[in-house]
């Protein structure tokens, strides 16, 4: 009888002791208990957008929860200002955006907008994006897609931990956005999807991504007009078309690029490594503070690449092809060590003043 009381006092105790679970929490808002279904062929966008209503209008911090399972969800706008800044949206389970890839055809999937202080922790997004390429292959009459992640005039943002999968268009974009946190982040679809940007950043700034794993069919981040404080670290990337910053100049008033550092990149089977791309017209725009082929009439300045390690897919692994009237200037090669088919990568400068150090790279030949 002892032994039995003993048992069940403590038995009441680990009752009482333990946690609540997630879907039970105050401020947690589970979409299961709202109506979504885990099965891939439910409509479950109501329930997120209800789970979203109640996170936003909660006057404290509160949490979106996805359990493990699939969930369809159509187009899905989760717009503030809401009443806290400390909404986590947490995904155990994946999004799966519909098949009919005519359903999305309007710039984004899941879009947040003008949120302040949301998380964004784990979880799949799979864009299903593979019927559309196949119509885009064909020469069809085609829609232009969806970006499947879109921050947008956002500010305090931190996105952990996500996969994407097979976007129709980019995968992963900040746009507008102050003081954003991107970590441990997985992007993959196939080397001949086109358009699949992995993460895509523009007049934004205080943006930092680390560790980043990016297979894609396009540039694995992508860098536009406006961006500014931008930190990019341990990234592998692969396929893809590299690390690039532009196109830029491509209209006469335009915001340029400014303070960027891009450390530790692996860089394999990509068709460019690190890249600034412009215009060859007349713009304000400008690129400078860069501690990461171009010919116009944007000004590149004061450029570092370093520690970029990897293959290069053609024999030129490093190429500076500048304009004459507007000629790359303080250009800082350290740590650089790329190859092609097992021997040391060319380097080709076309007006640049390139200073070299510790590169693994025969000649940058100057013209």
């Amino acid at each position: 009888m002892v032994k039995q009381a003993m048992l069940l006092l403590l038995s009441l105790l680990f009752i009482c002791f333990t946690p609540k679970s997630l879907a039970s929490t105050q401020n947690t808002y589970n979409v299961v208990d709202l109506g979504a279904r885990p099965n891939g062929r439910t409509d479950s966008t109501k329930a997120f957008m209800s789970a979203w209503t109640a996170a936003c209008g909660s006057d404290s911090a509160a949490t979106v929860y996805v359990p493990p399972g699939r969930y369809l969800v159509q187009k899905a706008d989760f717009a503030g200002k809401c009443r806290n800044s400390a909404i986590t949206f947490r995904i155990d389970g994946t999004l799966v955006a519909p098949s009919d890839y005519h359903v999305l055809n309007a710039g984004s999937w899941i879009l947040f907008q003008g949120v302040d202080g949301v998380t964004l922790s784990g979880g799949t997004l799979d864009g299903q994006g593979s019927d559309l390429w196949a119509c885009k292959a064909a020469g069809g009459s085609c829609p232009v897609g969806a970006a499947s992640l879109v921050f947008d005039n956002s500010s305090n943002i931190n996105i952990n931990g996500l996969t994407s999968l097979n976007s129709q268009l980019f995968h992963v974009v900040i746009n507008g956005c102050q003081n954003v946190m991107v970590q441990g982040v997985t992007v993959s679809a196939p080397g001949n999807s086109p358009n699949t940007d992995g993460i895509h950043v523009q007049r934004s700034s205080g943006v930092t991504i680390l560790d980043a794993h990016i297979g894609t069919g396009d540039d694995c981040i992508s860098i536009g007009p406006g961006t500014n404080n931008l930190l990019i670290g341990d990234v592998t990337c692969g396929p893809g078309h590299g690390i690039s910053i532009g196109s830029l100049g491509s209209n006469q008033q335009e915001p340029g690029v400014q303070n960027v550092t891009v450390k530790t990149a692996v860089i394999r089977g990509t068709m460019n490594g690190l890249r600034i791309k412009t215009w060859g017209k007349p713009s304000n725009a400008f690129v400078k503070d860069v501690h990461f082929q171009h010919s116009s009439g944007v000004k590149i300045s004061d450029v570092t690449y370093q520690d970029i390690h990897g293959t290069s897919a053609t024999e030129v692994g490093v190429k500076f092809d500048c304009s004459r009237s507007n000629p790359c200037s303080g250009v800082i090669l350290d740590g650089v060590k790329l190859t092609y088919m097992n021997k040391p990568a060319e380097g080709y400068c076309l007006y640049a003043g390139v200073q070299v150090e510790d590169v693994q790279a025969t000649n940058c030949l100057q013209s």
